[in-house]
């Protein structure tokens, strides 16, 4: 990404407050007639490209993230749509690996506002804030122009804004209750509102999954006739042994095995995203042969920001989104398995609405002690509430809390700089999207400056 210049930057600055202004992307109406509307009235630029479409509830972004990797090291013009960001909605969109031009966004922007205002006056409910940044993506990547869209869903499936798109591979990664208020209260509900990328005569990779969840999802590709290669028995990781920065793997796909692939994220679940990106690649690619040269470098050179990211040494100091029980029992895995601590502070700002008191179950189990703090959402949890919970779960001992998440990160890196002692400390900061964002930033101007 070129440097943005100061006038760059205040034209970035008033698209997001004019975006900011629309309905927010956590307040939703089940619906793909607006964003329908939208892109038909834009000539439909979703339809210039093939497109792979990831869904399910946890590795979305880092699964997105492997495969524009992937497709570029195949010499593809990669165009990909990611949510939410950690600190810049321009981090949603991107063009061949790196977040798209201030000036082309801004170019894409004023070139779709006026069709977006006219969208308003159309229907009950004017264009989301969603909405209009997944009309934005697809101008602009028809713009550029790209080879292959890498599109993630933002919510659910069937009527998630990106659902426009005709997707040659679709891609359901681990599904878990997330968003129960508007997805469903059990798995199998939540599974049946995914499954709705699933299209005719497509092909499907799908990752594990609980049995009532694929159950849906297997009825659904079965009634559109579509091909499903399933993790753990078309495909699979074979092997995995820790290395360092990451980890060496094996993978079996779909059409051939892919050997000594060094994946610089932590993780057995980054493993299993991995598995599921270099599938979806393989179907894009149908028949033809996979590089295993470029196999590698796509995967050597993939980033996943704010998933286990060691953000900083001495102390370590681990950042990860975790949002929802099964993100912390991720999390919780990879530092118990993958990193030698013998004390881990944890820094923990979760949403309201979330399962807060499933997530800090999973987080006890690696959590010495934890700072309960606050993020810069409207959403984050009450302070008192989270403090009063994080002690009928950890006892009132390994319990801290701070308003502000600077002051939180600043008790947590004094408690963990011992110099008469010999154990390593660690400090792993989660609970949130919003979260692993606010203490890149705070971080960023703690530190030296932090690779965006």
């Amino acid at each position: 990404m070129s440097e943005i210049t100061p006038q760059d930057q205040e034209l970035l600055d008033t698209i997001e407050k004019a975006l900011l202004t629309r309905w927010p992307e956590t307040q939703i109406e089940p619906s793909l007639e607006r964003i329908a509307a939208l892109v038909d009235v834009l000539g439909s630029p979703q339809l210039t490209y093939p497109t792979i479409h990831i869904g399910g509830t946890n590795g979305k972004t880092t699964t997105s993230r492997m495969i524009d990797s992937l497709l570029f090291e195949m010499g593809l013009r990669t165009g990909r749509f990611t949510s939410p960001h950690l600190e810049s909605f321009v981090e949603r969109i991107a063009i061949n690996g790196e977040p798209i031009d201030a000036q082309a966004l801004i170019f894409s922007y004023n070139d779709i506002a006026a069709y977006i205002e006219m969208m308003d006056s159309k229907f009950e409910h004017p264009i989301s804030y969603f909405e209009a940044l997944t009309a934005l993506a697809f101008a602009a990547f028809a713009e550029h122009p790209i080879d292959v869209g890498v599109i993630e869903v933002g919510m659910g499936g069937e009527w998630d804004a990106t659902n426009v798109v005709l997707a040659d591979v679709s891609v359901l990664m681990p599904i878990d209750l997330d968003h129960t208020e508007y997805l469903g209260e059990t798995l199998a509900e939540i599974a049946q509102t995914k499954a709705g990328i699933i299209k005719e005569s497509g092909f499907i990779v799908l990752a594990q999954q609980e049995p009532e969840a694929a159950k849906e999802l297997l009825k659904r590709a079965a009634s559109v006739g579509a091909d499903v290669v399933r993790e753990g028995i078309e495909y699979a990781v074979m092997s995995r042994s820790v290395a360092v920065g990451g980890q060496l793997l094996t993978i079996r796909g779909a059409q051939d095995t892919y050997e000594d692939i060094f994946l610089p994220l932590h993780g057995k679940h980054q493993a299993s995203n991995a598995a599921a990106a270099l599938v979806a690649v393989e179907a894009f690619f149908g028949d033809q042969e996979l590089d295993i040269e470029a196999v590698r470098a796509g995967f050597a050179a993939v980033t996943s920001p704010g998933r286990c990211e060691v953000l900083h040494r001495d102390p370590t100091i681990i950042l990860d989104a975790a949002h929802n029980p099964h993100g912390a029992a991720a999390i919780a895995e990879t530092i118990q398995s993958e990193f030698t601590f013998d004390e881990i502070i944890g820094v923990v700002a979760p949403m309201g609405d979330k399962d807060i008191r499933g997530i800090l179950l999973e987080l006890e189990q690696v959590m010495d002690s934890i700072i309960v703090t606050t993020n810069s959402s409207v959403r984050s949890t009450n302070i008192d509430e989270l403090e009063k919970m994080a002690i009928e779960i950890f006892g009132h001992d390994r319990v801290f809390a701070h308003e502000k998440l600077a002051d939180a990160l600043d008790k947590a890196i004094k408690d963990a700089i011992r110099p008469l002692s010999d154990d390593t400390i660690g400090i792993l900061v989660t609970g949130s999207v919003v979260t692993a964002g606010d203490a890149r930033r705070i971080m960023r101007k703690k530190f030296a400056k932090v690779e965006k």
